[in-house]
């Protein structure tokens, strides 16, 4: 096939015109294109209010493409290159890997696992989509927690109630595959050429059931209410794994995929002596502005025809970094403490992303010289600090403030234009009662330059609600070349053990520690 890169077209362009485009660029008529696949689709809006859709394409044309592309002289077409992923094969053996967590790395691990017909045992402390929904709506609307099962544990992990973004910083030939074991489960297809793919929380929860009934198909087992709280080893070698019902699961390796927030399995590790060590990462608040706002300023007028609009911003301060994370267009502010007595905020929205505002984390960079308490888990315990600090300020009813309200050092006590999405509701406030004096001061600071980035930003209606501090893991459970930690056969993955920072890239840390662990099994 013949890729073509850099295909402009206007965003209420019709299905035939990327074919005439094509065809007109490799001189041929347009009879000739037997096929064509999108690549990647991206939106130019530089030229405001005269956005484009900006296309890469693969197209199957009748006779020697070789010779089509050398007449054309097209310099934005070139020969498609042929990268593909495969699954490698594994050596059965009767003891089983095991999985510790079901979220992206701990998925994609297993399916990996189970393609290589390894039969891997997974361990997940939470409950099941359908049950783990049920319990979040609860807590949204009445404020109850289950420390089981919330935003933070379950089946899919804490990016199930996200914005399902599946866009990466890292360039590794498994995103590829990845998105398409998305697709096969019932993700959209345009995530396959987007190139700020989405899938949405509605859609995800469906995806990672399927994802499961895929593993549990090719003899994978997934348990659900099975927290590990040992680890058996001998001559420092992995054993077994110990259930909080004292089950012992014979396994010499182990996948540690247990996300950011599973504090007690840090802790259980650090007694067990395994390496770990304080890691930068995050904290601050949720920013809602209106959508229209945003979509205004990133388009300069209203689009129809376009997605609503994101934005990513980025300030370096003296004492750090200000910048937004996790954005979500259309989308809401949910609520995602995992323990009884702490508030924890995050972003969600649906596949249609067709909420009123617009949300997203802004976040301060701390590094573990900054921290409080000393030791691995030095950062966890600033995070609580923090969550506690909000919790006393209206319970589950998070802390909020308006920005027009924080930069001008005063209280708030309701909203104005912009509505607060967050349940089960807001405690209007002052935010010096819950955050960090650093970091509060950094946000004052940055939020006015932003606005010169995005015009709107600092609207003083916008509202912060606080606090955000489970953006990434403040500890990194230590692993060397073979993706092993200084326990052997324990293999830490994915964002809590401190190797990603997403969805995608967890799903990919768990596809490698998969390979490392079949090659290890003699695969």
């Amino acid at each position: 096939m013949i890729r073509i890169r850099d295909i402009q077209l206007p965003p209420e362009h019709n299905a035939h015109q990327l074919t005439f485009e094509a065809a007109k660029l490799l001189k041929v008529s347009n009879s000739k294109i037997r096929k064509l696949r999108l690549v990647r689709r991206s939106i130019d809006a530089r030229k405001k209010p005269d956005v484009k859709l900006v296309y890469t394409i693969d197209v199957a044309v009748d006779g020697n493409e070789s010779k089509i592309l050398k007449q054309s002289g097209c310099k934005r077409a070139s020969i498609a290159p042929q990268t593909y992923y495969k699954v490698p094969k594994g050596k059965p053996s009767a003891e089983r890997p095991v999985v510790v967590g079901f979220g992206p790395a701990g998925i994609f691990a297993a399916l990996v696992l189970a393609m290589a017909g390894l039969r891997p045992i997974v361990l997940e402390r939470g409950e099941d989509a359908v049950r783990r929904h049920e319990k979040v709506e609860r807590f949204f609307a009445t404020g109850q927690l289950d420390e089981r099962s919330n935003v933070q544990f379950g089946e899919g992990g804490a990016g199930t109630f996200s914005d399902g973004k599946l866009n990466t910083g890292v360039n590794n030939p498994r995103i590829g595959w990845v998105l398409e074991q998305f697709v096969r489960s019932g993700a959209p297809e345009q995530i396959l050429f987007d190139a700020k793919p989405h899938v949405g929380t509605d859609i995800l929860l469906e995806v990672v059931q399927d994802l499961r009934r895929r593993i549990q198909d090719l003899g994978g087992e997934v348990r659900f209410d099975a927290q590990v709280v040992g680890i058996q080893q001998r001559d420092g070698c992995v054993t077994a794994v110990e259930l909080e019902n004292g089950e012992k699961i014979s396994c010499s390796a182990c996948i540690l995929a247990i996300g950011h927030s599973a504090r007690d399995t840090f802790q259980m590790l650090l007694e067990q002596g395994v390496t770990m060590e304080p890691k930068p990462f995050s904290m601050g608040v949720r920013i809602e502005h209106k959508q229209s706002m945003v979509d205004e300023a990133q388009y300069g007028a209203v689009h129809p025809a376009l997605p609503p609009a994101d934005y990513k911003l980025v300030r370096h301060l003296e004492d750090g970094t200000v910048y937004t994370f996790c954005m979500c267009p259309g989308g809401y502010v949910v609520a995602a403490a995992s323990e009884h007595g702490g508030v924890v905020t995050n972003g969600m929205s649906q596949s249609g992303r067709d909420g009123e505002n617009a949300n997203a984390a802004l976040l301060v960079t701390v590094d573990p010289a900054s921290f409080p308490y000393d030791g691995p888990l030095g950062g966890v315990q600033w995070q609580r600090d923090i969550e506690q600090a909000a919790y006393r300020v209206g319970g589950y009813r998070a802390p909020a403030q308006l920005v027009g309200d924080l930069l001008a050092g005063r209280p708030s006590t309701g909203c104005r234009t912009v509505t607060p999405t967050y349940r089960p509701g807001v405690t209007w406030c002052d935010l010096s009662q819950v955050l960090p004096e650093r970091i509060l001061g950094a946000l004052k600071q940055a939020i006015p330059e932003l606005d010169r980035s995005l015009k709107g930003f600092a609207d003083p209606d916008a509202v912060l609600t606080a606090p955000e501090t489970r953006s990434s893991s403040p500890v990194r459970i230590v692993r060397d070349e073979t993706r092993q930690s200084s326990l052997r056969g324990l293999y830490p993955a994915g964002e809590g053990a401190g190797y990603a920072g997403g969805i995608m890239s967890a799903a990919i840390d768990g596809i490698m520690s998969a390979e490392a662990v079949i090659e290890m099994l003699g695969g």
